[in-house]
């Protein structure tokens, strides 16, 4: 075995997108990872380092040459590799050749299918160094880089500028040219801090060396735990707690290599524009962390990181004060204009705004949720007037001023506009609760005008787009169609609405038939597409797929009864008689798969003849009255847990009765019985899908 050595990879470029950097980095480590393996090279730990001028891996003990191998090469049959006096044919010649041999040094290799020529020999393993620059460009190449860029008058190609590269393998350079960069042992630290060489002796050197020296803190996570350290710190010194979003977090760790957290302060004034539209002008556009009291009220200061340590820190704070203020000012313009005219007074205005071009504009797709909600409010027991008001106006606020500076507000700012007009709090809410769940595991409507607005617009732009022919397909799902069911469907099950998917469907495509005509057409699709989601949601808690599935091959179509099944599957899967159930269950299903039969609708008990089927016969009808009820009112576990008294009769008749008897009445009469049996199960789900 060749000794090992430690190997730094550092590639420095200019600034890295900083959205991009962990991805970027993470791609890196994977290629090169896939790289070390395809040459059968060992290695011990891989550490990456990101940081906004550089990607970097420091691979331990990585083995120092590929081991040496024996390679077979088998060539043509010995029976047409020689003629009849023994002289080798020119397959057994151009073979030889091919293997840099004579003839004579080509071995025979006996197998079933006759004897061959072999040629064995021993692959010198190549040395790491020879193998390093390749498998570097190999993994460099296949980054998640949509758009390269070239410089100067270089050929290549890459997300930023390169202007140094380290190859150092144990205390040996290891020679090469990647991305118009000539290989060495010379980083450089921080671009002011220090912006001369650093020397690297050694790999191991790499991130005490950047930091004691470079002021870099290369390692991507040390830094990020560093800014969250000083936020909080500072945040603490100003008397409240910093809002720190993980978003905003990568983001800021992405953008500087030597962070110093550094706190302002706004005019008090300002705190009463709404905190959302201040908080969002801080993170999104300043890359700043807002700070809160501890009643979660939002104070006049904010938290900056800045990537150098000043020797003039107020210089830095004055200036992170002066450029955050127009924007406060602009929030706070917006605010006042906007409560001039009452939230509804833009319905008119939405008639110019399209929503999809063959599904009309936000005015007319108003109009179709309003004719939804009022459908589903008068289902539910929610107050009709309350809901039609929220759907008409809940796309107003799209047309004020905040909304188009600050997109992320939608809703948000809706619920304050419909406070400040005066309008029941139901309805001012659900301007907000709209658009949730907003993201996978977020909080769901509490209102029940909020609940109805936020299930009827997402059946309206779901069923629409499939009516028009634009369903999800691969990875494009432009209306975020998928995150749009399972909000839905996650609304409806954990809410424990009692909503008919299929027929709020229907009731949907009535709105939609005057500008789709097919739009009854999409509704099965439409329905299948919602309940696919759903091995995603209960997936996500850990039940099995079989139960799953198991549910779906009845199709329910009410998430609140389908998540009631689910629950019942799970409980009777755990019972001793399941295995044994299930798989009499797949045995009946296929018997009647198979079957021609005119089966009778009901079992005679007259015909029943052996002891057997008159046991299981007796047992299924005193059940059958036990189960009714059960299944009546939803308690499927219940149900379930009952029928599983079948186990020992199912087994006992399939042991003793045979069930295609040559008597057509016999025949005809056990079929019947399995039918039954089986029609039972299926009022659950299809218990033959569960696997032992």
């Amino acid at each position: 075995m060749s000794t090992s050595n430690d190997l730094l990879i550092e590639i420095g470029t200019e600034e890295l997108p900083p959205k991009a950097l962990k991805r970027l980095i993470d791609a890196f480590e994977r290629g090169v990872t896939e790289g070390l393996k395809g040459a059968s090279l060992s290695y011990g730990e891989i550490k990456a380092y990101a940081a906004p001028r550089r990607l970097a891996l420091l691979i331990a003990e990585l083995q120092g040459a590929q081991a040496d191998r024996q390679v077979e090469r088998r060539g043509p049959a010995v029976a047409a590799a020689f003629d009849d006096e023994g002289n080798p044919s020119k397959a057994a010649q151009g073979f030889a050749r091919s293997c840099s041999v004579e003839v004579d040094q080509l071995e025979k290799q006996e197998t079933k299918k006759g004897a061959w020529l072999v040629h064995r020999a021993t692959e010198t393993g190549r040395a790491t160094p020879e193998l390093i620059p390749a498998i570097i460009e190999e993994a460099l190449a296949k980054l998640p880089i949509p758009k390269r860029m070239r410089w100067g008058s270089l050929d290549v190609e890459f997300v930023r500028p390169v202007h140094w590269l380290v190859l150092l393998f144990g205390d040996e350079v290891i020679d090469a040219e990647i991305l118009g960069a000539k290989s060495g042992r010379e980083s450089h630290g921080h671009r002011f801090h220090h912006p001369d060489t650093l020397y690297l002796g050694e790999p191991a050197a790499y991130a005490p060396l950047l930091e004691t020296e470079g002021h870099v803190i290369a390692d991507y996570a040390t830094r990020r735990e560093a800014i969250r350290a000083q936020v909080m710190k500072t945040a603490e010194e100003l008397g409240g707690k910093a809002i720190i979003d993980d978003g905003l977090l990568e983001e800021v760790t992405a953008l500087v290599e030597w962070p110093v957290a550094v706190s302002g302060s706004f005019e008090e004034r300002f705190l009463e524009v709404p905190a959302e539209s201040l908080i969002s002008s801080m993170q999104d556009h300043q890359k700043y962390f807002p700070v809160v009291n501890e009643d979660g009220q939002l104070m006049p200061h904010f938290i900056t990181i800045s990537n150098i340590e000043s020797q003039d820190v107020e210089q830095v704070r004055a200036g992170n004060e002066r450029v955050i203020r127009p924007r406060l000012s602009d929030a706070e313009f917006f605010w006042n204009q906007d409560r001039k005219q009452p939230l509804s007074a833009h319905q008119e205005s939405l008639k110019t705004v399209v929503f999809q071009k063959q599904l009309g504009t936000l005015f007319e797709k108003s109009e179709r949720v309003a004719a939804v909600s009022t459908y589903l409010a008068g289902l539910l027991g929610v107050d009709s007037d309350q809901a039609r008001q929220a759907a008409l106006i809940s796309k107003c606020d799209l047309m004020t001023n905040m909304v188009y500076e600050f997109t992320d507000l939608q809703g948000i700012m809706g619920r304050y506009y419909a406070n400040h007009d005066g309008l029941p709090e139901s309805v001012a809410n659900a301007m907000d609760e709209q658009y949730m769940p907003r993201q996978a595991g977020d909080q769901l409507p509490a209102g029940s005008v909020g609940q109805v607005l936020a299930i009827a617009d997402r059946v309206d732009t779901m069923l629409g787009i499939f009516a028009i022919g634009q369903k999800p397909t691969g990875t494009k799902d432009p209306f975020a169609l998928r995150r749009a069911a399972l909000g839905l469907l996650r609304i409806i099950i954990e809410r424990g609405l009692d909503i008919d998917l299929h027929e709020l469907l229907k009731v949907s495509a009535e709105q939609l038939c005057g500008k789709v005509d097919k739009a009854a057409d999409a509704v099965d699709e439409t329905l299948d597409y919602m309940l696919e989601r759903l091995k995603a949601y209960y997936g996500d808690q850990g039940i099995s797929s079989d139960v799953i599935e198991a549910v779906l091959a009845c199709r329910p179509t009410r998430p609140l009864d389908f998540d009631r099944r689910i629950r019942a599957v799970s409980a009777f899967r755990n019972l001793t008689e399941a295995e044994s159930l299930a798989a009499a269950n797949k045995r009946i299903g296929n018997i009647l798969k198979k079957s021609n039969e005119q089966i009778p609708e009901s079992v005679d008990a007259a015909v029943l003849s052996e002891t057997a089927e008159q046991a299981l016969a007796g047992e299924l009808n005193r059940l059958h009255s036990d189960v009714l009820p059960l299944f009546e009112s939803g308690d499927y576990e219940g149900a379930l847990t009952q029928l599983a008294a079948l186990r020992e009769p199912v087994d006992t008749f399939f042991d003793n009765v045979m069930v295609n008897a040559e008597d057509e009445l016999l025949r005809k009469n056990r079929l019947a019985l399995l039918r039954q049996i089986n029609q039972l199960f299926l009022r659950v789900a299809d218990i033959s899908l569960l696997q032992g």
